[in-house]
């Protein structure tokens, strides 16, 4: 990433809403455009653990970025481990990523490039974008996408302050952690079931995953009626 890369996003961003303020979801659409992908979205990870979803350009991205959540893997979770890039072609992913990868397909998604979001040291999350050909980014398309990277992660920072305060643990595989709403849905299935946190847990997943629809519609059913069905 280069300066002019860097300049040249933020004046991208601020031409996109000129009568606003910037926002992460005001830069995060502005990146989609300008990279020639179909939509996109980030997820930010407190203390290492827990996710929260940052934004989403359009109910695709809503979609594909809770599946990650549900199914514990994806481009994000491996651009946030691995602290580096992404870049697949999800009809070629199913080795990889054999249970996210179908549920990202039926959005319409085929090509994805992740990103971490970092400042320095501090690990905060991964922006992901799809585009519904094969086309790869290229590597100006990367340079320009690292540079919207570094302005989202401050964007984020602003808007979710407890980001930098929270203790830092090592980044690990799956899902570590989910929204409050979640927890506190398992914590009703389990005292009404006779669960465990993790199987209360696993249940909301899996019932996500078979009905096709977000973990936290459906933990937010839970909560309502203190039923999964």
């Amino acid at each position: 990433m280069t300066p002019e890369h860097h300049d040249a996003a933020w004046q991208r961003i601020g031409a996109a809403d000129a009568t606003g303020p910037v926002t992460l979801h005001t830069a995060c659409r502005t990146c989609v455009e300008d990279l020639d992908a179909d939509f996109g979205g980030a997820t930010l990870v407190t203390a290492g653990e827990l996710r929260v979803l940052g934004c989403a350009t359009d109910e695709r991205a809503r979609a594909v970025e809770d599946a990650q959540l549900v199914t514990g893997e994806g481009p994000c979770t491996d651009a946030y481990v691995h602290r580096r890039p992404v870049d697949a072609d999800l009809h070629q992913a199913g080795e990889r990523w054999p249970v996210f990868t179908p549920a990202a397909c039926e959005t319409g998604a085929r090509r994805v490039l992740a990103l971490p979001l970092a400042i320095g040291n501090l690990l905060i999350g991964a922006v992901d974008l799809y585009r519904c050909t094969p086309t790869p980014f290229t590597a100006a398309h990367k340079d320009r996408a690292a540079a919207y990277a570094r302005i989202l992660a401050l964007l984020a920072l602003d808007e979710h302050p407890h980001l930098i305060t929270g203790p830092t643990r090592p980044a690990q595989r799956g899902p570590q952690g989910y929204p409050p709403t979640v927890h506190m849905a398992a914590g009703v299935l389990a005292a009404k079931d006779n669960l465990t946190p993790d199987d209360a847990l696993a249940r909301l997943r899996a019932h996500s995953f078979r009905h096709n629809q977000p973990l936290l519609r459906t933990a937010e059913h839970v909560l309502d009626h203190h039923r999964l069905d």
